[in-house]
């Protein structure tokens, strides 16, 4: 069905059109049965028994957005709610239980991932982080009502003797995402962090604190877990998943570090601005960082990983997304990490940009 845009809006300023022709086409790892049956379009939803114990369940949906929900006896628990989900969860929960949902818990802030909580009603009783109740406060969405039990660093809940222990470790994708484990299951929620055979959306999935991000990776690996739901895109993930990504962003990181350095110092600089006159020098900066993102795209992109095979073959939308990553890391690199020193008085010298 065309809409009426067409395919893609051009602009002179903005960016340039994306054809498959030289993009790599997504691992087949990445691509399970359900996609292509047209009932998962028709329903809106589709759903797993995960993990060990028989009562949780990964629910998601054509928009590419995933939830979590456990049948405790004493009531369901729902995690998170994405709008592009919306309704289609309730059905999702009524095709394994009559329970009533009695609670909620929130992975963190973001309105894609909780933008439709307000379908369970006023009685439901809401469980989230103090920063995303103190973010929700500030921000007001009647479709993402107020947390109403909120903790710091560690909490348990337990409904009807089923609990998830809820844990959070400091910012990463925005301040306020939680782990949510379920030890009998061995059932993790960690949102947009992983996307189970995926490279993740642009940007590191549009992360504030790209350092926390990294950091995550090692810090879902510190559980014990059977399957994790990320929060996208086609499928629940496993341990490999997580091993295989971690390997990614860190090839990623390491070419970024390497092209800054060989692009900062002050020779290099002054190569960007060459001829462009004070009043084009934003000109010049952006062709430094944009020559940056393609050293470390094309030097991931083009190697060998630990298993013989490239990141296009091992990941989904690696030849799409990883430009805007390498952007993100080399850009919070340079604010986030060490500088390795600074200007001393007078011009020239090492790379102290980066």
């Amino acid at each position: 069905m065309a809409s009426r845009y067409g395919d893609f809006y051009p602009s002179r300023w903005g960016f340039p059109k994306a054809v498959t022709e030289g993009n790599a086409p997504s691992p087949q790892q990445f691509m399970p049965d359900y996609l292509n049956d047209p009932s998962f379009y028709d329903k809106g939803w589709h759903a797993e028994n995960v993990g060990d114990g028989g009562n949780f369940y990964w629910v998601t949906s054509p928009a590419g957005y995933d939830a979590g929900f456990v049948v405790t006896g004493d009531g369901v628990v729902v995690i998170d709610a994405p709008p592009g989900l919306g309704e289609n969860l309730q059905s999702a929960i009524r095709s394994v239980t009559r329970e009533p949902v009695t609670h909620l818990v929130y992975s963190h802030w973001h309105s894609d991932h909780i933008g439709s909580a307000s379908q369970f009603g006023p009685d439901v009783k809401i469980v989230a982080h103090d920063i995303t109740r103190e973010l929700l406060a500030r921000f007001p969405d009647k479709y993402r009502p107020l947390p109403t039990e909120t903790f710091s660093t560690d909490a348990t809940l337990d409904v009807g003797g089923t609990k998830l222990e809820l844990s959070y470790k400091g910012a990463d994708h925005c301040p306020g995402n939680i782990y949510i484990y379920g030890p009998a299951q061995k059932v993790l929620t960690k949102i947009d962090i992983v996307s189970p055979g995926s490279v993740t959306f642009a940007h590191c999935d549009v992360s504030e604190n790209i350092s926390g991000f990294y950091q995550a990776h090692d810090d879902i690996l510190s559980y014990d877990f059977k399957a994790l739901i990320g929060g996208h895109i086609s499928r629940w993930g496993t341990r490999e998943d997580v091993e295989v990504v971690r390997e990614y962003w860190h090839d990623l990181l390491g070419f970024a570090e390497e092209a800054l350095w060989e692009m900062s110092n002050a020779e290099a600089l002054q190569g960007f601005v060459v001829g462009l006159g004070r009043e084009h020098q934003m000109v010049g900066a952006e062709n430094w960082i944009n020559s940056i993102a393609n050293y470390a795209t094309e030097k991931t992109l083009t190697k060998t990983t630990s298993n013989g095979q490239t990141w296009p073959e091992r990941l989904a939308g690696a030849t799409v997304w990883t430009k805007y990553h390498a952007w993100t890391v080399a850009e919070t690199t340079r604010t986030e990490r060490t500088h390795h020193g600074y200007q001393a008085e007078g011009s020239g010298g090492p790379a102290y940009i980066a």
